[in-house]
């Protein structure tokens, strides 16, 4: 069954679209306060299409998760009881027992590891208004952190640019049912 290579042509497709900017933007504004699907998902493919554009696709995608982020802080700060039965629900308390545990041992440093980690950053941008941690840190360190990982990405991404779009096409469902064999068997090994 052949699905991924549909979803990467849709993929690059939309990654070409006028409009991809704002939906970029939009993804990794609502990603950094509840959306679990990483703005990667869409970096990747626009700045593989778009090379010369990369470093202007991950900016916004920067600007977008600072302002999300720091929403996800004040979700944190001022409403926390209720959020706190949607990471039970949603299973990230494992992931926030970790981040809480990281704010106590070693403060505004996890901001900084939380843009690079692979625990969901909504999860360190909350905690972080839970823990009350100083907000201008708090903003000028996840600037800085998502920063360098989405420039990472792009100018990688950029650096690959269609020739690498290609050959990925062509390994697509490989690749893709690779990643789903080995989540469900972390699942089960975790479980």
């Amino acid at each position: 069954m052949k699905i991924f290579g549909a979803m990467y042509d849709k993929t690059m497709e939309w990654s070409k679209h006028r409009l991809a900017a704002f939906w970029l933007s939009f993804v990794s504004f609502i990603e950094a306060i509840f959306f679990p699907i990483p703005p990667d998902v869409m970096l990747i493919p626009m700045s593989m299409s778009k090379p010369q554009s990369a470093v202007k696709f991950a900016l916004f995608t920067t600007v977008a998760s600072v302002l999300g982020g720091m929403i996800g802080y004040a979700i944190g700060y001022y409403a926390f009881d209720f959020v706190q039965e949607y990471i039970i629900k949603l299973g990230y308390q494992a992931h926030w027992d970790t981040a809480i545990s990281w704010f106590k041992q070693w403060g505004v440093l996890v901001v900084f590891v939380a843009g690079f980690s692979p625990i969901p950053y909504k999860v360190f941008t909350i905690a972080a208004g839970v823990m009350q941690m100083a907000f201008l840190p708090f903003v000028a360190t996840a600037f800085v952190s998502r920063a360098a990982r989405f420039l990472l990405v792009a100018k990688l991404a950029a650096w690959g640019g269609e020739k690498f779009a290609a050959k990925l096409r062509r390994s697509i469902e490989v690749i893709g049912w690779s990643v789903v064999v080995l989540a469900v068997i972390a699942y089960l090994i975790l479980r």
